[in-house]
């Protein structure tokens, strides 16, 4: 873990001594010299087709659905799409070595976590709204994909944690955490490795719901939406009285820092526990293990309100590098458009962040219900120092020690954390 978290320290400072290698940024408004807004050299016009365009993609089941919709793209448009397949989490650190040398794509995929970091090293474009039909998108998903005001690509996909149930074992999810309390209290029995709800309770990313709710969040927002990363909240009363409620499901049996992501699944699969929360990249292998028992729900209230998990978002940027911005665009807003959207949610069980796009799976539905009352994962790069903190602390926690005091320690070394990454600079200068 130690050497991950110096990975992570090194990278953060990687990314702020990379911000100004990359292309000049035309101020707001402003175009560069001699060119219109698509890049044509006539302000309004088209400009010339390219005979390819390129594109990373993320895995075999991606390259066959996007071959599909690109296919579509070459007969409508005359333009050849050409993809290659690149890991996700590999694609920014490769745009960062093959853009400048005049190689990479023109669209990429990133999780919103990281556009940050792509628009500060200079490697995703900044989009106008107002060229894109964005009406139909979730608003959180596109909030997640904006970075200090700016629109920096266009959401694919959504991720958020919900829950499983077994219909073998109950009849119905529970509706509010009293009710969810009820069930681990009737089903969980340690010695025999049963329990009445499985979750990775030390994961800071399934916790999250848990631990914020109502108004509590990990970063102070601006009125312009946009995060501070000097306001940590992570320790505030509401935080620590759900952290309480944690640690007394932990001494209880309830929760246990030994279920990992594996033994959840092997757990639930197996019909050791009726409830589970995880997120819809599950929900392929538990339909194949439970068949028809298996069912879907969003998390149970909170004092009367939705538990609010973190919201993932993927999204296609184009790369600030392309010399074919007219044509990407184009390319990107076929690719997320409603007749595509239906492919991408069938074909790759996405939940996509589109009202006017149907989901047939009645299971991966509860899914896209639930983004809809979910939080964006902040977007600034000070994020990266928040995870170990807190997953350290939430052990802490399920032993025993004190919330309020394991909490400010954590506060206290997310803090030291982000002022070592950014070398003692204020991350807003």
């Amino acid at each position: 873990m130690k050497s991950n978290k110096w990975f992570l320290l090194m990278m953060f400072a990687l990314v702020l001594m990379l911000a100004a290698c990359g292309p000049d940024r035309p101020e707001s408004g402003e175009e560069a010299a001699g060119e219109g807004a698509n890049g044509s050299g006539e302000e309004g016009s088209e400009p010339e087709k390219p005979e390819v365009l390129n594109v990373w993609l993320d895995g075999e089941n991606q390259m066959e659905v996007y071959g599909e919709i690109f296919e579509k793209y070459e007969e409508e448009t005359g333009i050849a799409v050409e993809f290659t397949e690149v890991g996700m989490t590999d694609q920014l650190e490769q745009l960062s070595l093959d853009a400048p040398a005049g190689q990479g794509p023109d669209l990429y995929q990133q999780p919103h976590d990281m556009i940050g970091s792509a628009y500060l090293q200079g490697l995703g474009m900044e989009l106008d709204p107002s060229e894109f039909e964005l009406d139909a998108f979730n608003e959180n998903a596109l909030e997640a994909f904006t970075y200090e005001g700016s629109l920096m690509g266009v959401p694919f996909a959504v991720e958020a944690a919900a829950l499983y149930y077994n219909k073998d074992i109950i009849d119905e999810a529970p509706q509010t955490v009293e009710e969810l309390e009820a069930i681990m209290e009737e089903y969980t029995d340690e010695s025999n490795n049963e329990y009445g709800f499985l979750m990775e309770a030390t994961n800071f990313y399934f916790s999250y719901p848990l631990l914020f709710s109502g108004d509590e969040q990990i970063f102070g927002q601006e009125e312009d939406g946009s995060y501070n990363s000097e306001d940590l909240q992570v320790a505030t009363d509401g935080v620590v009285e759900q952290a309480t409620r944690m640690q007394e499901w932990f001494q209880a049996g309830y929760l246990s820092e030994n279920v990992t992501g594996d033994v959840l699944d092997g757990l639930f699969t197996d019909g050791k526990a009726p409830v589970a929360m995880t997120g819809p990249w599950k929900l392929s292998d538990y339909s194949d293990a439970l068949g028809d028992s298996l069912g879907t729900a969003t998390l149970p209230e909170l004092d009367g309100e939705t538990m609010t998990p973190f919201m993932g978002v993927k999204g296609w940027m184009i790369s600030e590098y392309t010399e074919n911005e007219y044509w990407s665009k184009d390319l990107l807003k076929f690719m997320t458009n409603a007749d595509n959207s239906k492919l991408v949610t069938e074909g790759l069980r996405e939940t996509v962040p589109r009202s006017d796009v149907e989901n047939s799976n009645e299971l991966l539905r509860v899914f896209n219900e639930q983004a809809e009352n979910a939080n964006p994962m902040p977007n600034i790069p000070e994020m990266a120092q928040v995870w170990e903190p807190m997953g350290d602390a939430l052990i802490f926690i399920s032993n025993g020690d004190d919330p309020r005091e394991v909490l400010e320690e954590a506060k206290s070394q997310i803090q030291t954390d982000i002022d070592s990454a950014s070398g003692g600079q204020d991350s807003e200068e």
